[in-house]
């Protein structure tokens, strides 16, 4: 029985991934490769074409495909935000130590490339009704860029938008040069009196990243990425931040733990 072409899109994606194909070798025709996969043709074209919709392999220009190097996979769980939680009150030793990237990537801290930088910003439409503020108030927009050394892209693009009147109490969150800070975000809001009792996560939309986003993330045009909104409300239920994140769906992985209380 032939294959399906999802089931030779897995096969593929492995073996990408294992480092078959070196990045810039091309893959072999789809003849060969159904004679392979144990396919047809049709169903080899199906999985070549997921593919390089996916960003794992782009055009030869000459009706083949070639390998792209694969690029660093992130795990983000939503238990990320408890164990950013439980850390919040350690010492700074144990905070400055590891974050919730080198968590999701399992790479240590010298081998990340983290950069940060702050821009004023006003509440408007979306922000105004998330932190419940007239529009026009003054926001912190914040924007994270992390990479892993030896590549040029990022993991995602995000950006972070807080109250200034806010953290105003504190001047260090005011100031970008004090990126990374140890602890995370949540300590940050810490140093202002504030504790998180949730934050929510709502995938808004997962489809072709816009030419910027592509070009930053080194993802050929039309490659897929997840749209992400991050809300963190305070234990008085304040939205006291929210986070626009884009993530490449080529590198990314999306695991959702929800904690069952026994009977």
């Amino acid at each position: 029985m032939a294959r399906s072409d999802r089931e030779i899109a897995e096969e593929l994606r492995r073996r990408l991934g294992s480092g078959d194909w070196a990045a810039g070798r091309p893959l072999p025709p789809v003849e060969e490769l159904a004679r392979e996969c144990g396919g047809t043709d049709a169903d080899v074209a199906s999985a070549l074409a997921a593919l390089t919709a996916e960003g794992r392999l782009v055009p030869d220009g000459r009706g083949g495909v070639l390998a792209r190097a694969p690029r660093r996979a992130v795990v983000r769980s939503n238990e990320r935000h408890q164990w950013e939680k439980d850390r919040a009150r350690r010492d700074h030793r144990v905070r400055a130590g590891t974050g919730v990237t080198e968590r999701d990537t399992g790479l240590p801290t010298d081998e990340l490339v983290f950069t940060a930088t702050y821009h004023e910003a006003v509440a408007n439409g979306e922000l105004a009704r998330a932190f419940d503020v007239p529009a026009g108030t003054a926001l912190v927009e914040r924007v994270y860029r992390t990479r892993r050394a030896g590549e040029s892209a990022p993991f995602n693009l995000t950006s972070s938008f807080l109250v200034s009147e806010l953290v105003a109490a504190n001047p260090a969150l005011l100031d970008e040069t004090r990126e990374p800070w140890p602890g995370g975000t949540q300590h940050q809001l810490a140093t202002v009196g504030v504790e998180l009792s949730r934050i929510e996560e709502e995938v808004t939309g997962v489809g072709p990243a816009f030419r910027a986003e592509a070009a930053e993330l080194d993802l050929p045009p039309g490659a897929p990425v997840i749209r992400l909104t991050a809300r963190s409300v305070a234990v008085d239920d304040r939205t006291v931040e929210l986070s626009r994140i884009t993530l490449p769906a080529d590198r990314t992985r999306l695991r959702f733990v929800t904690r069952l209380t026994r009977w």
